[in-house]
């Protein structure tokens, strides 16, 4: 793995080739330094902006670290709380003599149905799923709502609109006009929705992250560096649900 020298400090990065005009750098603590640069640089001038950038680069490794920890999983037991739209709700977990699990939500709680055989761990695995497909399907209802009052701000219409999972990013738009939002963002701040809601509709105006599309962005949400903020500090807190698989649960 490529370095940067900064000082007595060694900093690790990944280097992408792409087919771009500009060098891009990024710092995130899922995937660490990573630069993704024009296919033809010359490797001289690389490591000439590289060496310019160190200072800004550790400064973003500082902050990360600031806000870095270990993430707890979610437990799915009775009394923990579960995040929809940036607002906790306790969940009630029963065993029944059924087959298989559910989780809904009444009364300002979710309750979850599970068979009386199961362990923990499997009551742990399947409804982690289960919460998925539920943030999926209500919260795709929730953002199409506030989609539809950004689109005609900023008169675009993504040519489609869907909530995946993203492992690197919170939201995409597409070369094509196809607009992705990260699943986990529903746990989130309905003006944290609204912010990278915002960020990817503006890339239907500005692909590239200039003064341009900044000002598309700022016009529309003009307190949007709040919830930018939000998500630097608090992100990680939204991937308590690691969508794992049974067998990793049970090690």
């Amino acid at each position: 793995m490529p370095i940067i020298q900064y000082g007595s400090t060694e900093i690790y990065y990944s280097i992408y080739n792409e087919v771009r005009n500009d060098l891009k750098i990024t710092v995130n603590l899922i995937n660490g330094v990573e630069v993704h640069a024009p296919a033809n640089i010359d490797e001289q001038k690389l490591n000439q902006v590289l060496s310019k950038k160190a200072p800004w680069i550790m400064q973003k490794i500082e902050e990360l670290n600031e806000v870095k920890g270990i993430v707890q999983p979610t437990e799915f037991v009775s009394g923990e709380k579960l995040s929809y739209l940036g607002r906790n709700y306790r969940l009630k977990v029963k065993r029944e003599n059924i087959k298989d699990a559910s989780i809904q939500y009444q009364q300002g709680r979710f309750i979850a149905t599970v068979p009386n055989h199961w362990s923990q761990d499997e009551i742990q695995y399947h409804l982690e799923q289960e919460m998925i497909v539920w943030y999926k399907v209500y919260g795709a209802k929730k953002v199409m709502e506030r989609a539809t009052i950004y689109q005609e701000m900023m008169n675009v219409v993504p040519r489609s609109l869907t909530l995946k999972s993203q492992l690197k990013r919170w939201g995409t738009c597409t070369q094509n006009g196809d607009v992705y939002l990260n699943w986990r963002l529903v746990m989130a701040p309905v003006r944290v929705i609204d912010y990278v809601l915002v960020h990817e509709l503006a890339h239907l105006i500005e692909m590239e992250h200039n003064e341009r599309f900044w000002r598309i962005v700022r016009h529309t949400l003009p307190h949007y560096k709040a919830s930018k903020e939000w998500l630097r500090v608090h992100g990680m807190e939204l991937h308590r649900l690691q969508n794992r698989q049974l067998h990793d649960i049970q090690k």
